[in-house]
This record gives C-alpha cells, sequence and structure tokens, in this order.
C-alpha cells in the first residue's frame, strides 16, 4: 500500500496565521480538550476560554453559541481525516484494478491514517479521536454530528467493502461495518481498560498494536459474514 500521510501542521494553514486566526486555533484546541474530557454538557464557554487564554466573548465572537463551536471543533480535523482515508482507498482501489482490492486493504485504508494522526506529535489528534468517540456512542449526537461530518465518507467505504463480496446481502455488509466502527470508537476512546485486563501486556494507546490485530480480525469477520 502506499504511503498514507496526515499533515497535523496543515490545519494551521499558512506559516504565519494572523492573530485572529492563531485565537481561533487555540480555542479550538481548547474546546477539543474539554469537550473529549468533558462532553457537550460537561463544558462552558468560559471553560473554554479560560484554557485557551482568551476572553470569553471571544469564543462567541468567532464561533457562535457552543454547539456551533461543538461542530466546529469536528469539522477542523474530520476533514483532513477524511481527506486522508479516501485517498488511501483510491490508491488501493488503483493498485488492485481492474479487480476490487482485498477486504484487508479498504479495512487498512480506513485505519491507517487515523494510526499516524494518533501516534503523531500533535496531542490534540487523540483528544479529537476520543472526542469522536464520546459523540458516535450517543444516541444524540452520533446522529446529528457523525453523520454530518462522517457519513459521505463511510457510503464511499460500505460501496468499497461491498465490491469486495459483491453477492453479499447489503444488510451483512452494514453490519460488519458496525462491529468496524464500534472496535474503532472503544480504540478511539483510549480507557486504559485493556491495560488492566492484560495486567499490562496490552497498551490502549498502542494504536499500532491495535490496528495491527483490528485489521486482520475485522477482515476475517467479513469473510465468515460476506464471503
Amino acid at each position: 500500500m502506499a504511503e498514507v500521510t496526515v499533515d497535523s501542521k496543515s490545519r494551521r494553514g499558512v506559516e504565519a496565521a494572523p492573530k485572529s486566526q492563531e485565537r481561533r486555533e487555540k480555542i479550538l484546541d481548547a474546546a477539543e480538550e474539554l469537550f473529549a474530557t468533558s462532553g457537550f454538557d460537561g463544558v462552558t464557554l468560559r471553560q473554554i476560554a479560560k484554557l485557551a487564554g482568551v476572553d470569553v466573548a471571544l469564543t462567541s465572537y468567532y464561533f457562535g453559541p457552543k454547539l456551533q463551536l461543538f461542530d466546529a471543533v469536528l469539522k477542523r480535523r474530520g476533514e483532513i481525516l477524511n481527506r486522508a482515508r479516501l485517498d488511501a482507498l483510491r490508491t488501493a482501489e488503483a493498485e488492485a484494478a481492474p479487480n476490487p482490492p482485498p477486504i484487508e486493504k479498504v479495512i487498512e485504508a480506513f485505519l491507517r491514517p487515523l494510526e499516524i494522526a494518533q501516534e503523531s506529535e500533535d496531542r490534540g489528534w487523540r483528544n479529537y479521536c476520543a472526542l469522536v468517540a464520546y459523540v458516535n456512542n450517543s444516541p444524540v449526537w452520533g446522529k446529528k454530528m457523525i453523520g454530518k461530518h462522517f457519513d459521505k465518507l463511510v457510503r464511499e467505504f460500505t460501496a468499497a467493502m461491498q465490491r469486495c463480496f459483491p453477492d453479499a446481502p447489503a444488510k451483512d455488509i452494514f453490519w460488519c461495518y458496525h462491529n468496524l466502527s464500534g472496535a474503532l470508537s472503544l480504540t478511539f476512546a483510549d480507557t486504559g481498560r485493556i491495560d488492566i485486563l492484560s495486567n499490562g501486556a496490552c497498551e490502549s494507546h498502542n494504536f499500532k498494536s491495535a490496528y495491527d490485530r483490528m485489521i486482520p480480525f475485522m477482515a476475517a469477520g467479513f469473510r465468515e459474514i460476506c464471503g
């Protein structure tokens, strides 16, 4: 598979951002961290402003009410991840053409850009992934926000999965994706639970180790159900 990169600095735009852009980024970083640890309802704009080191009025000035700031946080890194994952999928498809790529390559395209982001020096990526785990597991936010920012990408991947198993019922493809998404959300959450259960043999923040096992595990599940 061709190398997939996620530039943790690309979200900052030009090298010398104006002061207003720097303030926006500080607000987004602070909101991302607090929403990831305390959820939407557990965070106030005043807390976000304090962590960002800006006047609370600036949070509303730049982003409007808290819900719009929440949306902006999800959008910022989501766009980068979506682009990287779609590029990885297109590369896998081009390498396998005229046949569809094996399901492992499709799953790899879905997961590896996340690993690269999470293992980067930018701690914000881990905060972001923890936030996505929170949103994805909420009956309220899952419908409102995950669909808005990720459904288009997910449909690209489920279509690619269907091409791997053209005779499989669509419902089997989606249930398999559902299980993949669930495992991914638990990995995003980085709860430390596996550390305790394994007596330290496994570490929930070792994302490479997690995805190295998740890819063949999920591929086997797809083949069992859809193949």
